[in-house]
């Protein structure tokens, strides 16, 4: 006798497969372009400007457009826009690998951005819709432990291809992954998309755009120009008036349309508002240590690029080796106090790094501990972190939630390292890497209080309605093509 849930099954191995490719291609790309920018400026040309661009093209689209992207996942399907963010990735992937000038690569790296904020949240949306419960948790855990190590994993994949084959080769490597997605994107046989008429609210994302885009662009390029840059002050003053404008035009779309691009209820939503707030906290935190840590390797103990990205690999090797059964463990005991831990563990991993000196030996008894315990301390938080933020908004919007979590994420990692310098003092030295772990233990300790004063733990109640996988019928918000991966 045929088991008629078999296919269903395969369905929801192939989302997850899907998503932890496409996630591992956007977050490996994103990293491994900085190991290979001298080789970049030796053969194009246009000095530190190139430089600083190859990797700003990229951040700005990504940040600026993610919250449209989560928009258009939930309006017209996470399957296809997945699909489409694919494509232009490969797309945009090849132009860098032949570009015959630093312009061509800057606005292909910046076409990158494009097609990564249209993968990034509906990755994360096709899981929540494919599995329920614990099985989620569990799914979010394998998904967070490849995605999150594509990132760390960049430096030193980037390095080796780098000093072997060239740096053209980088963007050969992330192309090659998505010729193996899209197939297996096409296998999905199911979809959620909203049941009314698509529209997109044009001026919310408009002012979305011009507000993230101006405050990432305005807080990039100070470093390089100054605060008192005219292009500096007018892209943070756009930007700070299009996110001012944001708030009202998208309260007066949801009284008149129905259709913002921010669904404004969803900070109704406590876990959803304060898993926020701890994202912003925390991931400001992370993304400091990995860069300042990473420079302070390279240009004060002189470790090769190489070298530098194997020295802080030891975050990656806990998450692969726990984010699974974290994520399991968090399903079942829920998310607040593993919220609460993670970053605790790793301020002190942290405070630990401020015993480094100008002696490279101090990697063995500062840096490395420090690192482990900051791998330890993402892993217990990243997972139930995000399992809390979509456990709280409803499966038709998981793609707008994943959203916003994600540029709040990654807003929050480029206003700190924008404001890296003012830390360091100025320099990459020891008195600056222990102000920056300092500020970092700070931030982190910040984000381990609100989640274990704010975040609530499921009730018994809402754990068991959430395995019962059927659409809820009083949302009436859900249309499926075929069966949904993980209805049962």
């Amino acid at each position: 006798m045929t088991n008629p849930t078999a296919p269903l099954r395969d369905d929801r191995r192939v989302v997850l497969v899907v998503a932890i490719l496409a996630s591992f291609v956007v977050g490996l790309d994103s990293s491994v372009v900085n190991v290979a920018l001298p080789a970049i400026r030796q053969e194009l040309g246009g000095g530190l400007v190139v430089q600083q661009w190859t990797v700003d093209a990229y951040l700005v689209t990504l940040g600026s457009l993610i919250l449209v992207a989560g928009s258009l996942s939930d309006l017209f399907g996470r399957v296809r826009i997945i699909t489409w963010g694919l494509v232009v990735f490969g797309i945009a992937s090849v132009v860098c690998a032949v570009a015959p000038t630093g312009e061509v690569l800057i606005v292909a790296r910046a076409l990158q951005g494009v097609g990564g904020a249209l993968v990034t949240p509906s990755a994360l949306a096709l899981i929540v819709a494919a599995f329920r419960g614990a099985a989620q948790a569990k799914a979010i855990g394998t998904w967070t432990a490849w995605s999150s190590a594509a990132s760390i994993l960049g430096p030193v994949v980037g390095g080796l291809i780098v000093d072997g084959i060239g740096w053209r080769w980088i963007f050969v490597v992330t192309a090659v992954p998505i010729a193996v997605t899209i197939p297996l994107v096409r296998r999905i046989s199911a979809d959620v998309v909203a049941d009314h008429r698509a529209r997109v609210d044009v001026v919310g994302a408009v002012l979305a755009v011009v507000g993230v885009g101006g405050v990432v662009l305005g807080l990039i390029e100070q470093e390089r120009l100054g605060w008192g840059s005219p292009l500096v002050v007018a892209a943070l003053v756009a930007g700070a008036l299009a996110l001012l404008a944001f708030v009202p035009w998208e309260l007066r779309v949801t009284r008149t349309t129905g259709a913002p691009l921010v669904p404004l209820d969803l900070f109704r939503a406590r876990n959803f508002a304060l898993g926020n707030i701890a994202t912003l906290s925390i991931y400001g935190a992370l993304g400091m240590v990995f860069f300042v840590v990473t420079l302070f390797l390279q240009e004060v103990w002189a470790f090769p690029a190489w070298l530098a990205g194997l020295a802080t690999l030891p975050p990656t090797l806990v998450l692969l080796l726990l984010s699974t059964t974290v994520g399991g463990l968090s399903g079942r005991y829920g998310p607040r106090w593993f919220m609460a831990a993670g970053p605790a563990v790793a301020a002190v991993g942290a405070l630990v790094m401020l015993v480094v000196s100008d002696d490279p030996a101090g990697y063995w008894f500062g840096v490395l501990p420090g690192l482990v315990l900051v791998g330890i301390g993402i892993t217990l938080m990243v997972t139930p972190l995000t399992s809390a933020v979509l456990g709280s908004v409803p499966q038709s919007e998981a793609g707008v939630g994943s959203a916003v979590n994600n540029a709040v994420a990654r807003i929050a990692s480029l206003v700190m390292v924008a404001l890296a310098g003012v830390v360091l003092g100025g320099e990459v030295s020891v008195g600056g890497i222990h102000r920056a772990m300092v500020v970092m233990a700070v931030l982190l300790l910040a984000g381990a209080a609100v989640s274990a004063l704010g975040i609530r733990n499921p009730t018994p109640d809402h754990k068991l309605s959430a395995l019962d996988s059927s659409p809820d019928p009083t949302q009436g918000k859900d249309r499926t093509h075929g069966e949904p991966p993980g209805r049962s």
